[in-house]
């Protein structure tokens, strides 16, 4: 087995999806079946220009693993953001598991976020990924998912302006980033507006952003497809309800909507979700080192 860094190429992007997806669950085994048929942490990271994003900024913290052949059969995705450790990736096809793979790759992510006091990935509800992430050091938080379609005439109107982001906005995210999970999120917020849509809240009282990807008929999907709240921060949790609902609000009426790793921390989301006709469930975890759990905020899966 040979280890090497993911390098900001399309077939290697295309490598880093062939193992994520080879490595999801069947779709008809909602647990996931055997206990190492899951990717960590979500289908969100397989998107190649994500792939490539990660390999031009952290190459130390991406990992392909091949056989013999040059098959790339396991992969790691990690990045470093001002002394915060995240792990957006980790898959092992199932042919090569058991061989240490995973336990090469997880070690490299490691070692390429040693020194940095803080950690955080979304766990999906599999025993394996969760020994993989104890393993790494984390905590497990027990986290929930909202999903269906939206009802905006159950939603009220936001209590405040809500914006269409942009680059002058990238000095307010960092700082909401830096109060919430202790680093900004830095380069992350010149990949995520290419493929979503920004949207942000400032006045006297605090600021905040939200993204969405996917179904919103303009940049980051296409129309119909489900829409995706990919990260959510703001100063307050009334800033933060006031992003959700301008957010489902834009999705529009009787789109499908999905939110993901939402803490016990993050109640004024479930509100919000609840009034728009979401369904909760239960979406494994978010596991955190060094730090309690962000609020107000909806971490993304690629980007933690």
């Amino acid at each position: 087995m040979l280890l090497r860094p993911v390098r900001d190429r399309e077939d290697d992007a295309q490598a880093v999806r062939f193992v994520a997806d080879a490595a999801l669950p069947a779709p008809a085994s909602p647990c996931g079946g055997p206990h190492g048929d899951a990717p960590l942490p979500a289908p969100a990271v397989r998107r190649p220009h994500h792939a490539r994003h990660l390999a031009r900024t952290d190459p130390g913290g991406c990992w392909l693993a091949e056989d013999a052949a040059g098959r790339p059969v396991g992969v790691v995705l990690s990045t470093r953001r001002e002394g915060t450790w995240g792990l957006s990736l980790l898959a092992v096809l199932p042919e090569a598991r058991g061989r240490g793979v995973g336990g090469a790759l997880l070690g490299r992510a490691l070692e390429y976020g040693r020194g940095c006091l803080r950690g955080i990935a979304l766990v999906p509800p599999h025993p394996v990924a969760a020994r993989v992430c104890r393993r790494a050091g984390l905590e497990l938080h027990p986290a929930t998912r909202l999903t269906g379609k939206v009802s905006t005439a159950s939603l009220p109107a936001p209590d405040g302006a809500v914006a269409g982001g942009g680059p002058k906005d990238r000095d307010l995210m960092d700082s909401v980033d830096r109060r919430l999970r202790g680093g900004a999120h830095g380069p992350d917020h010149e990949e995520l507006p290419r493929h979503a849509r920004l949207l942000v809240t400032d006045d006297f009282a605090g600021s905040g952003y939200c993204y969405l990807s996917g179904g919103t008929g303009g940049t980051g999907g296409t129309e119909g497809s489900e829409v995706r709240v990919e990260l959510l921060g703001a100063t307050s949790r009334r800033l933060a309800t006031r992003l959700l609902t301008a957010a489902l609000g834009a999705a529009g009426e009787g789109r499908r909507v999905r939110i993901e790793g939402l803490t016990a921390e993050q109640q004024w989301a479930l509100d919000v979700g609840l009034a728009a006709g979401l369904e909760p469930g239960t979406a494994g975890w978010v596991g955190l080192r060094g730090m309690r759990p962000p609020s107000p905020y909806v971490p993304c899966a690629a980007f933690p």
